[in-house]
């Protein structure tokens, strides 16, 4: 009922009445994911009236009204194959602005027509292989990231920039062409992390280094979600970069590793937004090769090292010798190098272990970064051993009994998901430099067998790639129980009592005469047997 009085005024009405019943529409479905299977013809046609409606020269409200019911029926797969034609997508690309001859969003009124024409293109490309085709012989990614240029600086129009970099998302997920297109000849990855660094509003210091208030207020929402988007963009265009030839992508990405360095070290409007935000960072650093994270850390500045040796000044001489590790004004710092964005991973990968669920999707891709930051970066996996694997003191629980990371992580080593099991085992193993017998004072023969046998090591050596040499760690505490540690729990097991010394003479000499009576029983059966043998 509410299509077909819909579509009545839309074939037969003036502009206000459509905006009128456009609008009810709109606000009755505006949650409405199911459509009816019944109505679908109407909702066909009064698509297609809406289409002819834009159209017509119309007041921007009135757009507005029919652009938000083509948003809510555009969720309707079945009933996009009439309606995705070019003419319509044309349509859509000149509302939004993305017809090479707009100049300039100078017209503050026409954004929110801008907003609902890309929220249709985002539903209607999604959902239509059509649209799709269509995208790529209208060259929707080069308009795409020719909207992002003109509203690159501009503070005021972040659902624009939001909903344009989602169209960009979907596109270079559906398309690995246009990932290609957006990489090299649209230049998408200097784009793209522009608008990071817009949406940020980040202050370089360094060439690689940005400017950290950890007393600023945190992103706002609709930054936080232009930054999302910016990030998942990004992943796709960066999807294949392991491998870096040049000198300069080289710089390319340690920029962008230095935009998300700052990324991690802010927060969003909420913790749920904040730690979206982080993951989005962790699977995008992901795609950055490994010999550009090393922009992850940095030296300290001149202000933070006189902050760190007055620190140090003020602890006791047997402690500034004991750790290497001061926490200062909210600064990680190690080996005079900042630390804070490692420590943020660190922190974010104990939070999902926490979570107890979605390991795969949640989990791996942290641990697989700090895994190959720790094997390719001597500092970060120093620090990472210091965090994670400090030295050992208390052995009397098992190494999977217990709440520091360390137990957490060793109780991943038995996960039934073999892709947790392995890069948990993977993370603690590269720790410790790979070598068998470090990771076994940690973990446990029992924990650690699965990543041994697979290795070829449960005879013990270590692993093919090379580290510094070992010095070593062992606390008095820990050399001293050593001789009694259990080699396959990995824990201290009192020593068992010896049944002996609780007998008397008579029962030691009962005992004795009966292991002698058991040993000729046996003697002469083996006789016996050979006789047989012999005679055979």
């Amino acid at each position: 009922m509410d299509e077909e009085r819909a579509l009545y005024i839309v074939r037969a009405g003036e502009a206000g009445a459509i905006e009128r019943v456009l609008r009810d529409y709109s606000d009755k479905h505006r949650a409405t994911f199911k459509f009816e299977s019944t109505d679908e013809d109407k909702r066909k046609k009064l698509c297609e009236g809406i289409f002819k409606v834009l159209l017509k020269d119309i007041p921007t409200t009135c757009q507005v009204s029919c652009l938000e019911v083509l948003r809510i029926l555009s969720r309707d797969k079945k009933v996009l194959v009439p309606v995705t034609t070019k003419e319509n997508m044309q349509i859509l690309l000149r509302l939004a602005k993305l017809n090479e001859s707009d100049d300039s969003l100078e017209k503050v009124s026409e954004f929110p027509v801008i907003v609902e024409s890309l929220k249709c293109l985002c539903n209607i490309v999604f959902n239509s292989q059509m649209a799709q085709q269509l995208s790529l012989e209208l060259n929707l990614a080069a308009k795409l990231c020719n909207l992002l240029r003109k509203c690159k600086d501009r503070k005021f129009i972040n659902d624009i920039k939001c909903f344009d970099l989602r169209l960009l998302f979907v596109l270079s997920l559906l398309h690995t062409d246009i990932r290609s297109q957006l990489r090299y000849e649209l230049q998408g990855l200097p784009l793209l992390t522009q608008i990071l660094e817009s949406a940020f509003s980040i202050k370089w210091t360094d060439e690689y280094e940005s400017a950290i208030d950890h007393n600023g207020p945190p992103l706002s929402p609709q930054e936080t979600d232009c930054a999302i988007e910016a990030l998942k963009a990004l992943f796709n265009v960066t999807v294949d970069s392991w491998k870096v030839h040049k000198e300069s992508e080289s710089h390319q990405f340690r920029v962008m590793a230095a935009v998300l360095r700052h990324c991690l070290l802010i927060v969003g409007p909420t913790e749920d937004k904040t730690e979206e935000l982080h993951s989005n960072a962790v699977n995008l650093l992901s795609n950055v090769p490994v010999s550009c994270l090393d922009v992850l850390i940095c030296p300290l500045t001149h202000e933070e090292t006189a902050q760190e040796a007055t620190t140090l000044d003020e602890l006791p001489s047997d402690k500034t010798a004991e750790k290497e590790t001061v926490l200062k004004s909210n600064t990680m710092v190690y080996n005079g190098m900042n630390m804070e964005a490692i420590h943020v991973l660190l922190n974010f990968m104990e939070k999902r272990i926490d979570k107890g669920s979605s390991y795969r999707e949640g989990l791996t891709p942290v641990l697989s970064l700090l895994t190959e930051c720790s094997r390719a970066h001597r500092n970060i996996r120093k620090f990472l051993k210091d965090q994670v694997l400090p030295p050992l003191r208390d052995v009397t629980n098992r190494p999977e009994v217990g709440s520091t990371v360390r137990n957490k992580l060793v109780r991943l080593m038995t996960h039934v998901d073999l892709g947790v099991k392995q890069i948990a085992a993977e993370f603690l193993f590269v720790l410790c430099k790979e070598r068998v017998d470090s990771l076994l004072k940690y973990t446990g023969y029992g924990n650690a067998a699965g990543l041994l046998a697979a290795r070829g090591l449960l005879a013990g050596g270590r692993g093919d790639n090379w580290y510094s040499e070992d010095e070593d760690t062992d606390t008095e505490e820990y050399k001293n129980a050593k001789p009694n540690i259990n080699l396959i729990t990995g824990h201290l097991e009192e020593p068992m009592p010896n049944p002996i010394d609780e007998m008397t003479e008579e029962q030691k000499e009962y005992e004795a005469m009966k292991l002698v009576n058991m040993l000729d029983k046996l003697s002469r059966r083996a006789d016996v047997k050979d006789l047989h043998q012999d005679g055979g």
